[in-house]
């Protein structure tokens, strides 16, 4: 059985339902991400999560309309500063989740860039925002989701990908160039081919 995970019923436009695969809404943002995504993979087993939905890419890492796979998905949990959160015994956070490997490199031979996200819990609107990430962090397309999920299926021993569809570009909303509809467009081709190689 295969799970597809997507924000908002919304992301899911292009989708026609199948056998062996279930969808699940799991609501905007990391925290409601994380606790829908774990609270089916407890209900029931599942041998894939795909998580497909809507992104911005920051300046040259793509074109809006363009389907992207995310290889690796990072979340800042640090100081303002970007130094380490200092923690008891020599703890460490979590920042970095990745998609299963051998999926990310079929989709890059059947043409698909793989390119590397940022989950954020608040959109990216000014940019000195996206130039600090893009250049800092080395990030390419911004989600709300995506490491969110990536982690729960790594924590709970299940393989996962994540697909996105731009649609609009990280900065100040008003020049961001948003449509829905090409992100949908560009979601449903890299679904598409995925949903072909499993």
């Amino acid at each position: 059985m295969i799970l597809l995970s997507c924000a908002v019923e919304a992301e899911l436009a292009f989708w026609e339902p199948r056998d062996g695969v279930v969808t699940l809404v799991t609501g905007v943002g990391p925290v409601e991400a994380s606790c829908a995504l774990t609270a089916e993979l407890c209900r029931r087993p599942y041998r894939l999560v795909v998580n497909a939905g809507l992104a911005g890419a920051f300046d040259g890492a793509a074109q809006i309309g363009d389907g992207v796979v995310i290889g690796e998905d990072v979340m800042e949990i640090a100081l303002e500063s970007g130094a380490p959160l200092q923690l008891p015994r020599g703890e460490r956070t979590v920042e970095r989740a990745s998609s299963d490997a051998a999926l990310v490199a079929r989709l890059r031979d059947a043409g698909f860039p793989v390119v590397r996200g940022i989950t954020v819990a608040r959109v990216t609107a000014s940019e000195q925002t996206a130039r600090r990430l893009a250049t800092e962090l080395r990030v390419q397309v911004e989600s709300m989701e995506g490491f969110a999920v990536l982690r729960a299926a790594q924590r709970l021993g299940v393989a996962a990908v994540e697909l996105r569809g731009i649609s609009n570009r990280c900065g100040v909303r008003e020049d961001s160039g948003w449509n829905f509809d090409a992100g949908i467009a560009g979601l449903a081709r890299v679904a598409r081919a995925l949903f072909e190689l499993v």
